[in-house]
């Protein structure tokens, strides 16, 4: 399918759905959007953060979530976790841009994030550690162990 066809495509679900349905994630998935300039009803240009890419996964004991944080320093990263809702915020620094007269291209995103997701299983939150490593943020915890159900003897 050519490229003019899909645009075609999203444009014709944009007229019979709006361009806010259409973007919407499948159900059990999170939307995952990037901090773009907004013009609201008044055209005022509003940042919105922007949120960060995870990966999700479990092994027998633990519950892992992996994040893309390359160019963000330790100190602008902070993790918070309460009731199985994870919350990672930070800020990603384009260093100084000092006398830049005419953009050519800018494609990469600097400034704010936010990621908050609910843990798809029961974890101990006391038990949560987060690692920063080459660029990649690894929150983990240890697994609440599912309990199977008790037969009870009828006497």
């Amino acid at each position: 399918m050519a490229q003019d066809d899909m645009l075609d495509n999203l444009s014709d679900l944009d007229d019979i759905f709006g361009p806010e349905e259409t973007a919407k994630p499948a159900e059990g998935q999170t939307s995952i959007t990037n901090t773009a300039p907004v013009d609201d009803d008044e055209g005022i240009e509003e940042e919105l953060p922007g949120q960060l890419a995870v990966d999700v996964y479990e092994t027998p004991e633990k519950l892992v979530v992996k994040a893309r944080t390359a160019g963000v320093n330790k100190g602008d990263l902070d993790v918070s976790i309460s009731e199985g809702i994870l919350t990672i915020t930070g800020t990603l620094s384009s260093g100084e841009e000092i006398n830049v007269s005419e953009w050519h291209m800018q494609e990469c995103y600097w400034g704010e994030f936010k990621r908050t997701l609910a843990l798809p299983a029961k974890v101990e939150e006391d038990s949560a550690e987060a690692v920063l490593k080459d660029g990649v943020l690894t929150v983990s915890f240890d697994k609440i162990p599912d309990r199977t159900t008790k037969k009870v003897l009828v006497k």
